[in-house]
């Protein structure tokens, strides 16, 4: 008898692999495993945030310390390179390791006997600090399969109808968007953002946008982008778009676990999220969100059968992942919740402030998010007139940490030209933004 993998997974086929080890031997069938490997260590109790304002606790370096000692952190440079994914606190790596131990040892019998209830444990935990209902999430492997699985599996699209995104969208996005020529016979049609973006000049660009395109039936549309940091409206263009009977896809990939929203406060029916960006899960793995309304509009991925058409866990069918990851989200969930994340947002807001307010007026150097609290997070980026190309900027990343010992990256795809991202962390201290401040304001003299 073959047994499909995910139904082993969910206990179907414990009945049958129990009767084949008792014909082997008996009484190893009945035995209990031996006692899992020890506990993770634990690095003392999480750090509690006091009952003061966030905006007061952003300035609190005492307590800041406190997260910092949360992490094994770099000594010899600054890491303002935060965005790519988050750096774990040590007790997560802890967690991390103790379930490697757990699935190396116990594999099968632990994957087929335990962890189907703590994957189900952790989706009701999501959907409860989304705001969701369980049956609107599902786990990926990371925003990105989330949001191919969204902009692939929709299937209100006909041909000639036309879909839109702009060129701060990730890139990988972008290319699924571009793919639906091809599959579903549309026109894709990519804009820009404007340049100093506003809170009043995007909402305007958007109306434009749609106004240009009447054919427009899905949008994809960045909560936070990778790209500059900009933090759009998203409620408000979702309200636009479906006025005119545009679907939107939100990629919400940065903004998870470091701005607080919940599902309800997007009002977007299909959207991609991360946990190994802000939240500082183990790597590879975030999750989908589809309201339960419009399930039927995401097509089951591969025609998946695991699941009923009814479960949004036929919309993504990822086989055999690491599963230590998902093992090691509530200690992350944990320690999120331990800080806040009102507080970790005014706290990323008042590093970036520290840097980006000395250096506004440095000649030839552009900031590429407004002052509007409404619109940015950690994440930053600049340009230096004039010097846009991918070598150019690689030529200041490699300069800022030679020169400086602040590591950050290169962004292209930015319409008016390349940029240099900069990530504080939750460990960052105000010190290292004053490094960063002293480094550009002398970069213009050099580039």
């Amino acid at each position: 008898m073959e047994l499909d993998r995910r139904h082993v997974l969910t206990g179907a086929g414990v009945g049958v692999l129990g009767g084949a080890a008792a014909l082997v031997a008996p009484s190893a069938a009945q035995a209990a495993p031996s006692p899992a490997p020890a506990s993770p260590r634990r690095p003392g109790p999480m750090p509690k945030a006091p009952n003061v304002p966030a905006a007061q606790l952003a300035k609190d370096e005492r307590f800041w310390r406190r997260v910092r000692a949360e992490y094994d952190v770099p000594r010899d440079y600054v890491n303002y390179e935060n965005g790519y994914f988050g750096t774990m606190p040590l007790r997560v790596v802890e967690e991390y390791k103790h379930h490697i131990d757990v699935l190396a040892r116990d594999s099968s019998y632990f994957m087929r006997k335990t962890y189907p209830a703590k994957e189900e444990a952790a989706r009701a935990r999501i959907a409860g600090l989304l705001g969701a209902s369980v049956e609107e999430i599902a786990i990926t492997r990371g925003a990105t399969e989330a949001l191919q699985n969204l902009i692939g599996g929709y299937n209100k699209l006909r041909a000639g109808d036309q879909v839109l995104y702009v060129d701060l969208d990730y890139d990988s996005m972008q290319y699924a968007m571009d793919w639906l020529e091809q599959r579903r016979g549309v026109t894709v049609v990519k804009g820009a953002i404007p340049e100093p973006a506003t809170h009043d000049s995007v909402l305007a660009y958007y109306e434009s946008f749609f106004a240009a395109n009447p054919r427009a039936k899905l949008l994809l549309l960045t909560h936070l982008s990778h790209r500059t940091g900009l933090v759009v409206p998203v409620r408000e263009i979702v309200a636009m778009a479906q006025k005119r009977g545009v679907d939107v896809i939100v990629d919400a990939a940065h903004s998870w676990g470091q701005i607080p929203f919940t599902a309800k406060d997007l009002g977007a029916a299909f959207v991609g999220y991360n946990l190994h960006k802000w939240i500082s899960a183990p790597l590879g793995i975030g999750f989908m969100y589809i309201r339960k309304d419009r399930l039927a509009d995401i097509d089951r991925d591969h025609a998946d059968q695991d699941y009923p058409e009814s479960d949004i866990r036929s919309r993504v069918h990822t086989g055999t992942s690491n599963s230590a990851n998902l093992l090691s989200l509530e200690v992350a969930l944990d320690l999120h919740e331990s800080i806040g994340v009102d507080n970790k947002h005014a706290r990323l807001q008042y590093l970036r402030d520290l840097w980006v307010r000395e250096v506004r007026d440095v000649p030839r150097l552009q900031i590429l998010t407004p002052d509007d609290p409404r619109m940015y997070g950690a994440l930053t980026s600049f340009r230096v007139e004039g010097r846009t190309t991918k070598a150019d900027t690689t030529a200041i990343t490699n300069w800022l940490m030679d020169r400086h010992h602040i590591f950050t990256v290169r962004r292209g795809g930015v319409a008016k030209g390349e940029v240099v991202r900069v990530t504080p962390g939750l460990y960052s201290s105000a010190k290292d933004s004053a490094r960063m401040a002293r480094a550009l304001q002398e970069i213009t003299r050099v580039f």
